[in-house]
């Protein structure tokens, strides 16, 4: 198996996804409210599966010890000064989490559930009590449950492929186009929003997306094995994918 296998292999949930009912839902402000709300927790998720991957690439502890995949550490470093220190639009730096959240915030969009979920994290909770102590919707925590699997159990080519195929460029170009119609009835407010997909459409086209594409290969090299692993976890992160997508659209059908 290689690569391009791999892409044809999950082709039909890619497909699937980018053609998903949710974004014909994002009509009006409070609909793309929910949906933020909601899809937050995934920016978060996708952070700790890049934070996974450099645990496991790269030495992130003292004494610095030499790591034995410079190339896999190199590649996983750009990606995370992108995701974790990019440029904030003000002229300052930020993660994408980070300007996720700022986005919400101008927009009138909640973040209680979030904010709950980080203070429980902080004091020391497991990721699914703080789950369940901020009264996440299942959705989101069958999603992260789900991510989090991925991360304690799955070797290093299983959670590079949940990062590289469950990645944010499940949003199509649709979306953005729905973000700016909707900006200009909201008074800008979505302006923060706006610059969030502007910054990862070019990240992921032009650096990240090619970046993960090579780790991948790196990785799994020509090992069967490691490649019918890194398929199976791209399956499944699609899958779980998709099911976190229908029930935002569950969510906004009756908000």
């Amino acid at each position: 198996m290689n690569l391009d296998q791999l892409r044809t292999e999950i082709q039909p949930l890619r497909a699937a996804l980018l053609a998903h009912p949710l974004y014909g839902d994002l009509k009006s402000p409070a609909a793309l409210r929910t949906f933020m709300q909601y899809h937050v927790f995934a920016v978060w998720d996708f952070m700790s599966l890049l934070k996974a991957l450099q645990q496991r690439l790269c030495c992130v502890s003292v004494p610095w010890i030499p790591g034995s995949h410079t190339s896999g550490a190199r590649l996983i470093n750009e990606i995370v000064l992108g995701e974790e220190t990019d440029s904030d639009g003000e002229g300052g730096f930020c993660s994408h989490f980070d300007l996720y959240l700022r986005s919400m915030t101008r927009f009138g969009a909640s973040t209680t559930q979030i904010d709950r979920f980080l203070q429980l994290l902080r004091a020391g909770a497991s990721v699914a009590s703080a789950l369940q102590s901020a009264e996440v919707a299942p959705p989101i925590q069958r999603f992260v449950d789900h991510t989090f699997q991925t991360i304690d159990g799955g070797n290093v080519c299983e959670i590079a492929s949940a990062f590289t195929f469950g990645r944010e460029d499940l949003l199509p170009g649709v979306f953005q186009c729905i973000v700016d119609e909707l900006n200009q009835n909201v008074d800008g407010s979505l302006s923060d929003f706006q610059f969030y997909l502007k910054r990862h459409v070019e990240l992921d086209g032009e650096e990240h997306g090619p970046l993960a594409a090579q780790l991948m290969t790196n990785l799994c090299g020509d090992s069967v094995a490691n490649w019918q692993a890194a398929t199976a976890a791209a399956v499944a992160a699609l899958t779980a994918r998709l099911a976190f997508w229908d029930g935002i659209h569950a969510a906004i059908a009756v908000a």
